[in-house]
């Protein structure tokens, strides 16, 4: 397993990348998906059914979480209406309350219960108190995920801004769709509610969702797992590395993670195009940033834009006085990073680019498109990104300060030679072909690029993808080893 998991054990479900989703499930489900007519009943209860399946083949233990999630939120939902129709500010307040209390009461039980008591018994160890007995509680796959988008659908049922849906298959499909139940997008509940009731499904769609999920696989499989190695080895606790190798890991590492969750983004909306879903972008080129601004709205932009809607603007945004604006990032960005893991590295590293925000505001940086020198800018903005990704990437505190030292223990020097096993001419070639794709400036995500342009350029890309690029990740799935998402441990 190329990534690593923090306070728990982490449940593993079916991976897109996988012999068994690419060769059986998808070509099942979209076959039956097919035969089953137009009619939407038929179609979005059979995709129920496979999602459902989806989630149990690795985490069947959990699937009485995700049903109580959506059985409890469909209620909700049905409360939620009637005290909007009812103009009741009351009954509004509790019907989101009881969502958050619900949903947040999962998230933290399963994903932080662990952390709390390992916080408990080290503060007790310091006083020479005996350790509180407790059997570690496993991580449900997708859990962030889930549980975020039953909260939105009944904040927006509250607010006035969606309908209910009153057809609770097709509220358990918006929940559970398997093409982004595991790792996003997250997607709002207006987002997609006019195409649970209808949506197109012909030729067109499936084979433009068929490039965009091989775009996906090829950054997963062929570049992001190629690379992977090399971050690997040079954050393994074992290694004894200078300055030299700690950078080549730490530019593996964030080409790493780049590939690999957009390229699962990528797959998820190329899934979902295939069933006739029109699925939110996640990714705009976020290496092609500015400033740290500018970052976070490329970067996993469908959570950044739940915090905005759920959080920073219900705080006040940025429409009150700017003290008041600098605490709505910083508790926006901490949240951000308790909601990656139970973790002190993703708190420090929330903090950390909550205090790089809130140094764009004070500096003038956060209206990206009146700057100059912007060569300049990305590159300031790509290193203090890079330096996150350090504090993200490691197992606890302790590390990632060890990691820090090693970053800038002049001179840098040469290489010390432990990466040289894994140094291979794939990975390398593989590094480099990555950095050039995500430095290459550009406003746009490359898949909706794919997805749009009729430019000569678009067209033999769509080519060379589907005679060349697919035929070789698929190689590749076949011949690899077992190599699960990044994110999924999110």
């Amino acid at each position: 397993m190329s990534s690593m998991v923090k306070g728990g054990v982490l449940q593993l479900g079916m991976v897109f990348s996988s012999q068994t989703f690419l060769f059986f499930f998808l070509p099942v489900v979209l076959g039956m998906y097919f035969l089953l007519g137009i009619g939407p009943m038929l179609r979005n209860l059979w995709l129920l059914l496979a999602s459902l399946i989806f989630y149990a083949w690795g985490g069947a233990d959990f699937i009485l979480v995700l049903l109580l999630s959506i059985a409890g939120n469909w209620v909700l939902g049905l409360i939620a209406e009637r005290s909007h129709m009812n103009g009741s500010p009351f009954a509004k307040r509790g019907s989101i309350t009881l969502s958050v209390l619900l949903n947040i009461g999962i998230l933290a039980w399963f994903k932080y219960a662990n952390f709390f008591i390992d916080q408990v018994n080290d503060v007790g160890a310091s006083f020479g108190m005996d350790e509180f007995g407790w059997s570690r509680i496993a991580l449900p796959i997708g859990i962030s995920f889930f549980t975020f988008q039953a909260t939105s659908y009944v904040i927006d049922v509250a607010r006035g801004q969606a309908r209910v849906m009153r057809n609770p298959i097709d509220f358990a499909l918006y929940v559970s769709l398997f093409p982004q139940l595991i790792a996003g997008p997250i997607v709002r509940y207006h987002e997609i509610s006019d195409q649970l009731k209808d949506r197109p499904f012909d030729w067109e769609h499936v084979s433009s969702g068929m490039l965009r999920f091989t775009h996906g696989l090829v950054k997963k499989v062929v570049i992001a797992d190629s690379i992977g190695v090399i971050a690997d080895t040079a954050f393994g606790s074992e290694a004894q590395i200078n300055a030299g190798d700690a950078w080549l890991g730490l530019l593996a590492y964030t080409m790493q993670i780049y590939f690999d969750f957009s390229g699962y983004s990528d797959m998820a909306i190329g899934m979902g195009r295939m069933f006739g879903f029109r699925l939110p972008e996640n990714f705009k080129r976020p290496y092609s940033a500015v400033c740290m601004t500018d970052f976070w709205r490329r970067w996993h932009v469908t959570l950044s834009n739940w915090f905005r809607d759920y959080v920073y603007i219900p705080l006040g945004g940025s429409r009150c006085p700017k003290t008041k604006t600098y605490r709505n990032l910083v508790i926006v960005f901490l949240l951000t990073g308790l909601w990656h893991g139970s973790n002190w590295t993703f708190i420090v590293w929330g903090v950390y680019n909550g205090f790089w925000l809130i140094l764009d505001r004070i500096t003038g940086q956060a209206r990206p498109e009146s700057l100059d020198w912007i060569p300049l800018r990305r590159a300031a903005t790509f290193f203090v990104v890079m330096l996150g990704w350090v504090v993200f990437r490691s197992e606890d505190i302790t590390q990632a300060g060890q990691y820090y030292a090693t970053l800038f223990d002049f001179p840098l020097g040469s290489m010390s030679g432990v990466m040289d096993s894994v140094l291979t001419r794939q990975a390398v070639f593989f590094l480099i072909v990555g950095s050039c794709i995500a430095l290459l400036p550009g406003r746009l995500s490359t898949g909706q690029w794919l997805d749009e342009s009729t430019c000569t350029r678009a067209v033999l890309y769509r080519i060379v993808l589907s005679c060349i690029l697919f035929p070789l990740a698929l190689i590749f799935v076949i011949s690899g080893t077992f190599s699960p998402f990044l994110y999924f441990q999110f």
